[in-house]
């Protein structure tokens, strides 16, 4: 009994010696072979987590920014990250009474989970191959703007009464559907312009299916200048609701302003509302590549004898918000003429087109 006592305690000391051998060479060749792929697996999983992270990423993150305070910027249209990294501080002071200091805390988180900067030229010019161009419907009209009015832009069209500029604003909202039947043209009408019959001819012209047309553009009548901003700003819910909105019109951009500030005394206020207004309109096509088309009023210079006295409402406002201008007048036998006074990139150039019951159509 003792001798098998003390054989067990043998073979006992051999196993207690055998075993962290085996153990050290089972973790050293499970080391070898399972290892990298766990390195992987952590690896891809902390990337998606920070992907994740990224994505989710929401207003109720910014610094200072609790339920009540993300509750005021939504309700005033500050639904994501970009809306108020591209915002002023003013603007964010306006919407939620929070401090200035807050205000511009709030901004640059935003700008900084977006990694907003300067970018190359090579990255701009990519960007501009996603520009979306709409035909005028005239051969003639769109060569002047290498191929009919771009997205990201502001288009404003000014001319006299009778020059085809309301014409020319019921042609986008179909002729935006041409390629694209689920398009949504957005009309903001000022003074009770819109006529859907007329987009009914225009449809069956291009033989298009008039009452899809007709439901695919959304209509809106401003009654004065502040219902017009708040409409304008109304758009971007649209697109957030799943809407392809590929053409936005105003028309006209300048009636409500040009009744409600009269004289001298009131000019600088209207003048900064109106700025205000276009730069919302400039954001909404940046960021949306939306074809933001407007139309604008026009006085006459009784102090100038010579040339065409014919002048755009809105002064410089205007003139340097909008990304192309065009001045539209009447031509000789019924024919109207299209001038190109403004484009960052195109030379002045004329064209003449023609008007009739299918729209918009070469002389």
């Amino acid at each position: 009994m003792p001798e098998h006592k003390h054989e067990e305690v043998i073979i006992t000391k051999k196993e207690v010696r055998i075993t962290p051998k085996q153990q050290k060479s089972e973790t050293q060749s499970s080391k070898a072979t399972s290892a990298p792929k766990d390195e992987l697996l952590s690896v891809s999983e902390s990337q998606n987590t920070k992907d994740v992270s990224r994505k989710e990423k929401t207003i109720e993150d910014l610094p200072g920014v609790g339920a009540a305070t993300a509750e005021k910027l939504k309700t005033t249209g500050y639904n994501d990250m970009m809306s108020i990294a591209v915002a002023s501080p003013g603007e964010i002071i306006e919407a939620t009474g929070m401090t200035e200091s807050a205000a511009k805390k709030i901004i640059y988180a935003a700008r900084n989970s977006l990694e907003m900067g300067f970018e190359t030229g090579i990255d701009v010019l990519k960007k501009r191959e996603n520009i979306n161009r709409i035909t005028t419907g005239s051969k003639n009209f769109d060569a002047i703007l290498e191929g009919g009015l771009e997205s990201r832009a502001i288009t404003e069209c000014f001319g006299a009464y009778g020059s085809s500029k309301t014409q020319l604003a019921h042609q986008l909202v179909v002729n935006c559907q041409i390629n694209e039947p689920d398009a949504i043209g957005v009309y903001i009408d000022t003074e009770n312009t819109f006529r859907p019959e007329r987009i009914k001819q225009m449809a069956e012209s291009k033989g298009l299916n008039p009452e899809t047309v007709l439901k695919n553009v959304k209509v809106a009548r401003a009654f004065n200048s502040d219902h017009q901003m708040l409409l304008s700003e109304k758009v971007e819910e649209l697109i957030k609701q799943g809407m392809k909105v590929r053409v936005l019109v105003v028309d006209s951009l300048t009636a409500h302003f040009r009744a409600e500030f009269v004289g001298r005394g009131t000019l600088a206020e209207r003048q900064q509302k109106l700025n205000k207004h276009m730069h919302v309109l400039l954001k909404l096509a940046d960021i949306h590549n939306v074809c933001v088309y407007v139309t604008n009023q026009v006085m006459a210079k009784p102090d100038q004898f010579f040339g065409d006295p014919t002048e755009a409402i809105g002064g410089h406002v205007v003139a340097h918000n909008s990304t192309f201008r065009i001045y539209l007048r009447r031509g000789k036998k019924g024919t109207r003429v299209a001038k190109l006074v403004d484009a960052p990139n195109l030379p002045d150039a004329e064209a003449i087109f023609n008007i009739d019951e299918s729209g918009i159509i070469d002389v």
